[in-house]
């Protein structure tokens, strides 16, 4: 190899975050042939196949995957001290892309980017909105925010919640029509808005518990959303019963537009919390991200 080809790895890597040839020429300003043809030149220089390419789509081979893993956060850091290089003594010039549930986004985000972007105004925040299940490494994600039982253990986390409750809701007009389930198993009988994964697409089965017995009840409705809010709006309507986390549905349970059901059954998770691989500590941006988070975090104790 004559040269380091290190702008042919950065197309690389946008084509690999994004899925997408034209994606990524979008992004880097460039034409989708030229985005192609720096990949193509690239994998002739490895003299591997990085990428699998259909009409349809694009995925990763082994060899792409190890190479998005291995120099991802290398070309990341290396792009953050350039910038740095440009900043002003103490003044934070970087990046932050953070990988987050559409339900955490008012409870954490919103509170949070206000008083960090007075603080750091040259960092960029990228905040995508999404429930799926990622490799936030793989993805190029700095962070993600995640209820703990779902954390990969090589992670480290840190809280920003207490912990609360999933709770089953309707809407008043619903309940007077259709009566309150008494037991988990009266679910079945009701009208459910199904909330789908959107990671398989497959539907959740609501999970309550009570006094160390466990239900997973696989509910039925006709309408089916992979959106927990918009599962709560429908239910507002009044089209079903919904499965949420309480403190998301705070102001529609205040109004009374949502009325809880099957309380002594709610479970109670862990919390949300921010996670991270250990070797992006070195990055300034979410290290100061952090910082701001427990800040609210010790402010909602």
């Amino acid at each position: 190899m004559k040269t380091a080809p290190f702008q042919q790895l950065h197309v690389f890597l946008a084509v690999a975050r994004l899925q997408s040839f034209r994606g990524a020429a979008r992004e880097l300003g460039v034409s989708t042939a030229a985005v192609s043809q720096s990949v193509r030149q690239l994998e002739e220089q490895l003299s591997v196949v990085l990428l699998q390419r259909t009409t349809r789509s694009v995925a990763l081979t082994d060899a792409g995957r190890r190479l998005v893993e291995e120099a991802g956060p290398g070309l990341a850091q290396a792009a953050a001290a350039l910038q740095g290089a440009l900043a002003q003594p103490g003044e934070v010039v970087g990046r932050l892309k953070l990988s987050v549930p559409r339900a955490a986004v008012p409870l954490l985000i919103t509170p949070v980017l206000p008083s960090f972007q007075a603080r750091h105004p040259r960092v960029e925040v990228d905040v995508i909105v999404e429930q799926r299940l990622i490799d936030i490494v793989a993805e190029g994600y700095d962070a993600g925010v995640r209820l703990s039982e779902t954390l990969e253990r090589d992670m480290v986390q840190v809280r920003l919640t207490d912990a609360f409750r999933f709770v089953v809701v309707g809407a008043p007009a619903y309940l007077k029509q259709h009566g309150r389930p008494e037991r988990p198993e009266d679910l079945l009988q009701h009208k459910c808005i199904v909330l789908r994964s959107q990671t398989t697409g497959t539907p959740y089965a609501w999970e309550l518990e009570r006094g160390g017995k466990t239900w997973r009840i696989p509910v039925q409705g006709s309408i089916a959303t992979n959106d927990e809010m918009a599962g709560v709006a429908f239910a507002a309507a009044g089209l079903g019963l919904t499965y949420a986390l309480e403190p998301s549905i705070q102001e529609p349970l205040d109004s009374g537009r949502l009325v809880r059901v099957l309380e002594d059954y709610a479970p109670t998770v862990p919390g949300f919390f921010l996670y991270y691989p250990s070797r992006a500590q070195r990055s300034e941006p979410l290290r100061l991200f952090i910082e701001a988070a427990r800040e609210l975090a010790g402010g909602m104790g």
